[in-house]
């Protein structure tokens, strides 16, 4: 497995980009938004996911691993290949995906070519529990409610489950929660007992 690629950009497509790596050039198929950030002749890294098959070995470039692994998530879908994961995450930053899934929003999911009703259905229903919460700290937003989140996932709860106790546990508090995680977490829990 090639983890990711680093080195001079020797050519640019609309489709791929070429990086000289070790004097090897390595064709990386991309999606226009991280190709629109290379420029030919400067050094680049790329997160990358090599899909094998009977006839060919692609390898497919991302501008950071968040991109990818959405991209290898999506593919664990029925019916999801390497090319409509790509148009996924042409269309929709790994943040918007998630929430799309998670929160089964299927106008957003049929914006990507090659997705109709049916096969967003299919993605939200055998994705919505596995989709997890970035890493990056969304401007504005609390740290401790990624770390709680991403603990209500750990424990078996929905991405939609855990976003409304955590509202309600922000309404509660009339926007000023507590920020100790673990006292935010035991009061998440509660709503969602609750709500049972």
């Amino acid at each position: 497995m090639i983890a990711h690629v680093r080195g001079p950009v020797a050519a640019v497509t609309l489709t791929s980009a070429v990086i000289d790596v070790g004097g090897v050039g390595m064709q990386i198929m991309c999606s226009p938004g991280t190709i629109a950030q290379l420029r030919i002749g400067q050094e680049a890294q790329l997160s990358t996911s090599m899909v094998v098959r009977e006839d060919s070995m692609t390898l497919y470039g991302f501008a950071d691993t968040d991109e990818r692994d959405m991209f290898e998530l999506v593919q664990t879908a029925s019916g999801v290949g390497p090319k409509v994961a790509q148009a996924m995450l042409a269309v929709l930053d790994p943040d918007r995906l998630r929430r799309a899934i998670g929160q089964g929003d299927l106008a957003t999911l049929t914006m990507v070519p090659g997705i109709g009703r049916k096969g967003a259905e299919r993605i939200v229903v055998e994705l919505k529990d596995r989709v997890g919460v970035t890493s990056k700290v969304v401007a504005g937003q609390p740290q401790w409610r990624d770390q709680v989140h991403e603990a209500l996932l750990g424990l078996g709860w929905s991405a939609r489950d855990a976003d409304a106790a955590l509202e309600q546990v922000a309404a509660d508090h009339a926007g000023d929660p507590p920020t100790d995680v673990s006292v935010v977490l035991r009061e998440a829990l509660r709503t969602l007992a609750r709500d049972r």
